[in-house]
């Protein structure tokens, strides 16, 4: 079990281990929404004003899939996977920005930050790590 897990590991890097959890993450959120979806989510009105709150659970169990997906394609073929884990955050942030300005849900303020740090600015600087780090110290024969 252990070297079935290491291989994985190997297998995705760190890029791709980021990839399955985000991707994994928004599959959870979209089908908590999915299964049991509030009748009139407060704050969101902007989305549900376009299509039914299911309709948008989709849009985060999709953007996880392929985020998912993305895990197992090599560096530098998987931004697609990190774009589609921003979409859900940014559209859901906007909305409650919205609620908030629009004086509907003044705690959409507060949300709306969370989802821009919490999920926004994390998953940008995500798509920034590369795969491998370099030590800071000097090769052995330099230091010679």
């Amino acid at each position: 079990m252990r070297a079935a897990v290491r291989r994985l590991g190997k297998r995705l890097g760190r890029r791709g281990t980021a990839l399955v959890i985000l991707g994994t993450a928004k599959i959870c959120f979209g089908a908590g929404y999915a299964l049991q979806p509030e009748p009139h989510p407060v704050g969101l009105s902007l989305l549900t004003q376009w299509a039914d709150i299911r309709c948008w659970s989709a849009v985060w169990i999709i953007c996880g899939s392929i985020t998912f997906a993305c895990a197992w394609l090599r560096v530098g073929r998987d931004g697609l996977g990190f774009f589609s884990a921003l979409v859900p955050p940014f559209v859901w942030g906007s909305a409650y920005l919205w609620g908030a300005i629009t004086g509907e849900y003044l705690r959409g303020l507060a949300l709306a930050a969370w989802f821009g740090v919490g999920h926004v600015l994390l998953i940008l600087w995500m798509a920034t790590v590369p795969e491998h780090s370099v030590p800071h110290t000097a090769p052995r024969k330099a230091r010679r």
